[in-house]
């Protein structure tokens, strides 16, 4: 781009020149770059690391810090309210996604609200460290959507969402549209071992949560326990065919029921029953369209 105002072609044709404020080209290109003051690299990283410490950047999240000294005893990065022109109250309408009315909020409010739900590729990183090309591997997934009237984000941004606002000192009306689900009156037959029931009582206390265990920790029976308490119909998704059958096996003897009773959705039938079914993902999403199915359900677990 530099380059262009010094070809003859591009720059008779008017395309590419060096102008002023006046929009008026220079008379001599030559001149006026002899004349800029480079930039070093040490002041353009004073410059960033400001903005940030200020809350002035807003990058996408990101699990390494450079700077770890820099964060305050919490372990967050400083922030500051600095968005302008906020509304006093904003509405979250909670279904499928969590929406928020478009025309209330600036643009540079929609901006930070989809970084939320936004994080760094790392398959994109690791081809580029390989040195391979990354064509087709985005740098940033970004999982909002963008209707006509509102945004969408995932519902585990939702914590986020209402922390900005409180930050800003906007109230939030939140109307709930999620399925309630259906009592399904299961016992769960059998027992929690000290760290099963400390998984089991941190994720009750949670509407959206992540089990993260060893091999062998017995997400199955902690699964069972919570669909017993909660007592609502789930939809468990699987990816593999093998833990349909195994996921069936279990449930049926932690609730002491006929193996028929937990509905099958993949892996060649469609049985579900409403109560508790379990599925392949691979069943409910198809050509990028989600099952209606999915909806009637008042709890999902993802295996």
């Amino acid at each position: 781009m530099t380059a262009l105002p010094f070809q003859c072609t591009p720059r008779n044709s008017g395309n590419s020149l060096f102008i002023d404020e006046d929009f008026k080209p220079y008379p001599d290109q030559w001149l006026f770059l002899s004349k800029l003051k480079k930039v070093r690299t040490n002041e353009i990283e004073a410059i960033v690391q400001e903005a940030t410490l200020k809350g002035n950047i807003f990058s996408v999240r990101n699990s390494f810090v450079d700077d770890p000294w820099t964060l305050l005893p919490s372990g967050h990065k400083f922030d500051v309210p600095v968005l302008e022109s906020l509304p006093k109250t904003i509405k979250i309408v909670q279904g499928n996604l969590i929406y928020l009315e478009k025309e209330k909020l600036p643009p540079a409010a929609i901006n930070r609200l989809m970084r939320i739900a936004a994080f760094q590729n790392p398959e994109f990183y690791r081809t580029q460290a390989m040195r391979l090309s990354t064509f087709g591997k985005p740098r940033i997934i970004g999982c909002s959507e963008v209707f006509s009237k509102c945004i969408g984000l995932p519902r585990g941004c939702f914590d986020d969402v209402l922390e900005i606002f409180k930050k800003h000192k906007v109230e939030v009306e939140v109307i709930d549209e999620r399925c309630p689900g259906n009592p399904i009156g299961v016992t769960f037959h059998g027992e929690l071992s000290y760290p099963q029931q400390q998984a089991a009582n941190a994720l009750l206390s949670h509407e959206n949560g992540v089990l993260s265990a060893t091999t062998a920790f017995g997400k199955t029976v902690v699964a069972a326990w919570l669909i017993a308490v909660r007592d609502v119909n789930t939809l468990i998704l699987v990816h593999r065919r093998q833990l349909i059958d195994q996921w069936r096996e279990r449930l049926a003897t932690f609730f002491d029921l006929p193996i028929k009773n937990i509905g099958q959705i993949g892996g060649g039938k469609h049985k579900p029953t409403g109560i508790v079914d379990i599925a392949m993902i691979q069943s409910l999403y198809h050509k990028g369209v989600v099952n209606d199915l999915v909806a009637n359900y008042g709890q999902v677990i993802t295996i």
